[in-house]
């Protein structure tokens, strides 16, 4: 009798345990990370008799949760890929939303201006007109100021959210260090300790939302996490810190993350980074935001150069000498690494001899690597091309890089030449007088000349003491032509090429049409500077200097457009993928550690229904037990 009611005492209980924990799992329905748990029930050793062995009942042996190791390390590392490449799409968006397209732009602007020296070719005198291009010039250089202060207000952002993910991802490590303070202390029980494995768990898909890292477990029950390939951020109860610092050569622009192992400070690579947040913000920071600056700051200094050098070619309306149209911001020195320990220094220009370099600009940082005191290498940082050098200064994609001082063998610079150039962009001339339209050397034909020779252009290119200097052509065939007056001997047998720019004294001249023998045209100094255009007609031509890589000046604001909007695309299409990913394996997971609703309902029932008969066999034992004990009273 004892037998049958220590049988229903066990049922009952085990089936209490199940229902409990049945209980459990749709408490937890929601909890993020929470995996099912079963209990899992053994049948209790039978006992021997005469005519076999009789079971003796059932017992909860243990609760397991539904898990599987594969399962969630794939879940942490698929999400890690896709929280960069979400983080970094993110950030490309809000970097597109600065550069505007159609009439507010910064393009419709450049446009705007250079269009506006058209009415000034034609009305030399017009005050209006000349207004009117200063008006345009002043609102181009605002945009360029405008642009580039939402790029600073974007890094500054940037910077804040790097702080705030790098402070998480310390509070992540510590709260997994405690986690496995907890669970290794449980281990003696013989039991997992299912609850404090599921949090450790999400606290590790937390982590690797920020930053990716690879999870060892140890025979203690606690778990190692390594990032950036090898470096221990978690062992076993004690945890490392992050810390957030500039680059190497202390560029604010830059940051790279760093650990601190005893007296040696570790560089965590961006490459070995893999995924997580931190990884596509710091590339999106290191490489995109950086790239979108320097374009900006190409395209002004570029664009100012060209203007500026042009401009102060010409005459103003009371045929003085002009200055610069455009003031620009400062082009900062090389930056040096931390570890050089030479000392020189590096002053970084555009390049004006043999020729200006604003149209070879390349919007790209370089970093110089000296093996000598005058002799070392440029790479170019964009695409990685790199340039030998044995003298200074260093010429380099229109760039003038003058070295003072002494470099050591290893000291490395880092050249940003386009970082604070459109910043404080502004128009340099406050009168319309002041303007250069007038060119200081003008063109006139041979009156007798019988030949269709006529003038297509003359530009003042550079200045020089024989810019202005009377310079005569005289025709001895159709295809050449001998030169008096060049300041530096008289050239003859020149040959002609109708179209063709003949270039001399710092002007370049363009004829069209077939001269006869003996037909001349003359440049020489512009005696009325207030009624002629020949400036602004060189200021207009700057619309379709390849200025930008090939791109005509009216191009290039289109071509950076579309730079970043390649970026955005691809980065849009990287994070759709990965995310997909990510959600095939939450949802695998799930399948396996999710609680089911429907089937937490069906066990319910079931084990419901066990209960009831294992309280029904306790009262069927306890009936049996009355009714021996009224025979027995009889």
């Amino acid at each position: 009798m004892s037998s049958l009611l220590n049988i229903g005492t066990s049922a009952l209980l085990a089936n209490q345990q199940v229902l409990r924990t049945t209980g459990n799992n749709i408490a937890n329905v929601n909890t993020a990370g929470y995996s099912r748990q079963n209990v899992q029930l053994n049948s209790i050793e039978g006992q021997y008799s005469g005519s076999g062995y009789y079971g003796l009942g059932v017992e909860a042996a243990t609760v397991m949760r539904s898990h599987s190791d594969m399962l969630t390390r794939q879940v942490a590392l698929t999400g890690s890929v896709a929280a960069a490449d979400q983080s970094r799409l993110d950030q490309l968006k809000k970097l597109e939303d600065l550069f505007a397209g159609g009439k507010t732009g910064l393009g419709a602007a450049v446009n705007d201006m250079l269009n506006a020296f058209s009415d000034v070719a034609n009305a030399p005198t017009d005050l209006t007109a000349r207004t009117v291009v200063l008006a345009r010039a002043d609102e181009t250089a605002a945009r360029l100021r405008s642009v580039s202060d939402n790029l600073s207000n974007l890094r500054a952002s940037l910077q804040l959210e790097l702080k705030a993910n790098v402070q998480t991802v310390n509070q992540l490590a510590s709260q997994i260090a405690d986690a496995n303070r907890e669970i290794r202390n449980q281990q003696g029980s013989g039991h997992t300790p299912n609850d404090l494995l599921d949090q450790r768990d999400e606290l590790i898909r937390k982590l690797n939302t920020l930053v990716q890292t690879t999870s060892i477990p140890a025979d203690d029950g606690s778990i190692g996490i390594f990032v950036g390939g090898s470096q221990p951020l978690v062992l076993g109860t004690s945890a490392s810190q992050i810390t957030l610092k500039p680059d190497e050569f202390g560029d604010p622009y830059k940051s790279k993350l760093t650990m601190q192992r005893g007296s040696l400070t570790v560089v965590l690579d961006e490459g070995s980074l893999g995924g997580g947040a931190l990884a596509g913000q710091l590339r999106f920071q290191n490489t995109d935001l950086v790239d979108a600056g320097n374009l900006l700051g190409r395209m002004a200094l570029a664009l100012g150069t060209v203007l500026n050098q042009q401009h102060s070619l010409g005459l103003d309306l009371d045929g003085a000498p002009a200055g610069n149209l455009l003031t620009l911001g400062p082009i900062p020195d090389g930056l040096p690494a931390l570890a050089n320990t030479g000392g020189a220094s590096i002053q970084v220009a555009v390049q004006t001899t043999p020729a200006s370099g604003a149209a070879s600009l390349s919007a790209s940082d370089y970093e110089i690597q000296f093996t000598g005191a005058a002799a070392g290498t440029v790479r170019r940082v964009s695409d990685g091309t790199i340039t030998a050098f044995g003298s200074v200064p260093i010429l380099v994609d229109g760039l003038s890089l003058q070295v003072t001082g002494a470099a050591a063998a290893g000291d490395r610079f880092m050249i940003t030449p386009y970082r604070q150039v459109a910043q404080s962009v502004d128009v340099a001339i406050g009168s319309p007088r002041a303007l250069a339209v007038a060119s200081p050397v003008v063109p006139s034909a041979g009156v007798a000349n019988q030949g269709s020779l006529a003038l297509q252009t003359l530009i003042p290119q550079q200045a020089g003491p024989n810019l202005t200097q009377t310079v005569t052509l005289t025709f001895t065939g159709a295809g050449s032509f001998d030169v008096v007056g060049t300041g530096t001997g008289n050239p003859t047998g020149v040959a002609y090429v109708p179209g063709q720019p003949i270039s001399y004294n710092g002007w370049a001249l363009t004829l069209k049409g077939s001269p006869q023998v003996g037909d001349t045209f003359t440049v020489q100094a512009n005696a009325y500077p207030a009624i002629d255009a020949g400036n602004a007609h060189a200021m207009l031509a700057i619309r379709d200097l390849a200025l930008f890589d090939g791109a005509a000046t009216t191009d290039g604001y289109a071509g950076m457009m579309a730079a970043i909007g390649v970026r955005v695309q691809s980065a849009g299409f990287a994070g759709a993928v990965s995310q997909s990913i990510a959600s095939n394996a939450a949802a695998d997971q799930a399948a396996l550690a999710g609680v089911n609703l429907d089937e937490e309902a069906a066990r319910m029932l079931q084990f419901q229904q066990a209960y009831q008969a294992s309280a029904k066999l306790l009262q069927v034992s306890q009936t049996l037990f009355d009714s021996l004990l009224q025979n027995l009273a009889r």
